[in-house]
Order: structure tokens, then sequence, then C-alpha cells
């Protein structure tokens, strides 16, 4: 592919991939523990995209971190849904000992940045991410075979914040379930992490409670079980049934009833979620008329 590098003033590629399609710049859009994010850009379709990169040397003794990885590229390819990350491209770069994807970007970032940066939200706002969620957990736990995505926080859910549009990303450590849909694998972020993950014996409901806990996230800017100081004092609080401190911070009854439904040991279904009563009145575009009344109930 041919490419114009005439205007010297334009940001320059680091890299490109195999195919020349697409270009790599040096900003960082973000660093997991895995992998680093980079900006990008797709030359044929003149898009901005995600390219995502690991060094595979730095994992060359952890055999189980290469695996999950491959396994989220092969995934990522299966899925198709608005409101799951899209995967466009993927190769292993053996001189650099690197692997590569390109998925969308997201211009906003994570929610957890972008409700950081904007503490003035109403609840129909949250409502409308909560659904768009939803519909991608309908979408996962939907599949066949079904598909946990094993750690949802607000950090690996990202949004378009110019249309409000959100979108689930890192399924690096989803797990396909089997006829009997019980997992058996320890794995997530354990602030978000419901009980019965601890006990490795599990169904995909363990990302309703974590959907729950990032609901209360949205609704108070504040990481669940920040009062704890260490892993083992979050463990001891989730596994005998205390809720996070911030609960008490959630305003409006209802706000705290559905956080509730989705920590409950007996949880509703993404499905069952989305006809909740919670979401009476929100459809894809907001109603002004109703917006005055609801703004002061999350003026954070």
């Amino acid at each position: 592919m041919e490419t114009d590098s005439s205007d010297k003033g334009a940001d320059q590629f680091i890299e490109v991939d195999p195919s020349r399609r697409y270009g790599r710049y040096s900003q960082l859009l973000g660093i997991g523990s895995v992998k680093k994010v980079y900006r990008a850009f797709d030359q044929l379709e003149g898009k901005e995209v995600a390219w995502n990169q690991v060094s595979l040397q730095k994992f060359a003794s952890n055999e189980d971190v290469i695996k999950r990885l491959y396994f989220e590229i092969k995934l990522l390819k299966e899925l198709k849904n608005e409101h799951i990350i899209k995967l466009y491209h993927s190769w292993t770069d053996k001189e650099k000992r690197t692997l590569n994807f390109i998925t969308e970007a997201c211009v906003s970032g994570s929610l957890r940045d972008y409700r950081k940066k904007h503490c003035h939200l109403s609840i129909i706002a949250v409502k409308k991410w909560c659904r768009q969620i939803l519909k991608g957990l309908e979408y996962l736990h939907l599949h066949h075979p079904c598909i946990i995505h094993g750690d949802l926080n607000c950090s690996n859910i990202f949004i378009n914040g110019n249309v409000g549009q959100i979108k689930i990303g890192d399924l690096g450590v989803a797990t396909m379930l089997g006829e009997s849909h019980r997992a058996h694998t320890m794995i997530g972020t354990p602030e978000f992490m419901a009980p019965e993950l601890y006990e490795e014996n599990y169904t995909e409901n363990v990302d309703i409670y974590s959907f729950g806990m990032c609901l209360l996230e949205m609704v108070t800017i504040e990481i669940p079980y920040s009062e704890c100081d260490s892993i083992a004092k979050i463990y001891q609080k989730v596994t005998s049934g205390i809720r996070p401190e911030a609960v008490e911070k959630a305003r409006g009854p209802k706000v705290k009833d559905f956080i509730e439904k989705c920590l409950a040991s007996n949880r509703p279904s993404a499905s069952e979620l989305l006809q909740d009563p919670f979401f009476d009145g929100i459809d894809d575009e907001i109603e002004y008329g109703n917006v005055g009344l609801e703004l002061s109930m999350l003026h954070l």
C-alpha cells in the first residue's frame, strides 16, 4: 500500500503491520498488566484504531498468559456485537517477538477514567450505560457455548463519549462453558469478584455480580472495597457477604435495590435485568422532559 509522507508536520508511524495497512504511532492509549495499547491508523479505511502489543519474551516463562492472549484473539474473531470491542487483524512478529492485534479504538478511553472526568452526571446517563453493558453481557452469555467475561470492571469497559457508546473489552480471561455451565478457574479483579469465584465453582452469573460493582463505581466514583488495604481483607469481606462501604453512598433507593439484585446469591440473568423496572422510560434517545427531574440524583 502506498503512503503519502509529504506532510512533514504529520505524526510519523513507528511501526507498520506486515500488510502495511495499519501504522502505529508512539502515543500510548493505555498500559495493562500484559499488553500496551497504542494509537494507530487504518490507512485503507482512513480511521484511527488501537494497536495492542504484547512482548512475548516478557512472558516466555508463563505459558498460561500466552495461551490467554491467543484465546482472546480467537474469541474476538468470533464475536460480532456492537457492545463488544471489534478485532480487525492480528499477527506475530517473530523478529521482535511481539504479539500484535488491531482493535477498534474508543476515543474516550475506559469508563473509569471517563467517569472521573465527568463528575456531574444524571442517573439517566448511568442507566443508558448499564443497558449497553448488559446487552454485551447478554450476547456473551447466550453465545454457544456460553462465554463468561470473568474480569468485568470499569477499567475494561470503554466508551465513545461523543455518542455515549459503550464497548466491553479485555476478554483475555474469558471462559467458555461446556454443557454443565460451570467453570472452575479463579480469575478476575478482587474488588469485583463474586464470592463463588473464590470457591472456583461458578456460572456466567459472576459477570452480573461484577456488573453490580461497576454500577456502584459509576454512581459513587469509588472503587468498591477501597476501605480495604489488602486483597486478604477484600476476600474476607466478600466471602462473609459484607458489602462495600460505597453501597451506603449510592444515592436513591432504586439504585441501591438494583445493585443489591446484582450482588445477591440468586442473581437475575442479563436478559432479566434488561427487563427490570429500573430501566423503565429509558430508550436510545434521552427524553428531555424527564432530565431535570433526575439530574440532581448524581450531582457528586
